[in-house]
């Protein structure tokens, strides 16, 4: 027996499903550009003793990027793949972050890939749309693509975008938009979404379930009351 879908679900099915089955075509175009070399396995116990001045940030929920500020992002759920890759971005020079560069320089491809096992945990499966979730914006066909309908991306190395802070998405397509993160194929992307769509595309991400979270830092006396 066919099953008959109805409501928020459908509609929004029926109004980005050409767009996303054209996409996957386009992601699998992005992943051969893009290229994914082979990752290393990490070890989540070594990426906690070593992920102490990672938690000083990324350890705090809802601690903010003193300038210029913006929620620093949940990496909970994350994909360890694009947190690898995020990392050897902020110790090249394709990421403009002085702290993250500094933090970054740091480390071995070996502890990038403990820390990213370490913070990311149990990696987000794709769900249905929430009942709560506001209209899909137009622009979220641009996403749909390569980041998943609702956020979810099935390609390890394109970051999940559920429940990540809405500020901090609008960071990064500025970032992409302005070159702050240089990366071909999203300075593409981003360039096709207008600045006045920008606003109701990173609401509609944050909103999405399963979300990304964050992975609090044991009690001290710099996170007490936090």
């Amino acid at each position: 027996m066919r099953k008959v879908v109805t409501g928020m679900g459908f509609w929004f099915r029926t109004s980005v499903v050409s767009v996303f089955t054209a996409g996957i075509a386009l992601a699998g175009a992005c992943a051969f550009a893009q290229g994914e070399a082979p990752v290393l396995k990490g070890d989540a116990v070594h990426g906690k003793a070593i992920s102490y001045t990672c938690l000083g940030c990324h350890g705090v929920d809802g601690y903010r990027n003193a300038y210029p500020n913006y929620s620093v992002p949940k990496l909970v759920g994350q994909h360890p793949e694009y947190l690898i890759a995020a990392l050897q971005e902020y110790k090249g020079d394709q990421r403009s972050h002085l702290t993250m560069h500094s933090q970054a320089s740091e480390l071995s491809d070996q502890d990038m890939a403990d820390i990213a096992a370490y913070f990311s945990g149990t990696v987000l499966q794709p769900g249905p749309v929430p009942t709560n979730a506001p209209p899909p914006p137009a622009a979220v066909a641009v996403c749909a693509a390569c980041h998943g309908a609702t956020g979810i991306s099935v390609i390890a190395n394109y970051p999940i975008l559920a429940g990540q802070h809405a500020d901090y998405l609008k960071r990064e397509i500025a970032e992409y938009k302005t070159g702050g993160r240089k990366n071909p194929i999203m300075a593409g992307m981003s360039a096709t979404i207008k600045d006045s769509d920008v606003d109701a595309l990173a609401d509609y991400f944050s909103k999405m379930q399963p979300a990304l979270g964050t992975l609090n830092r044991p009690i001290s006396i710099l996170s007490a009351g936090r």
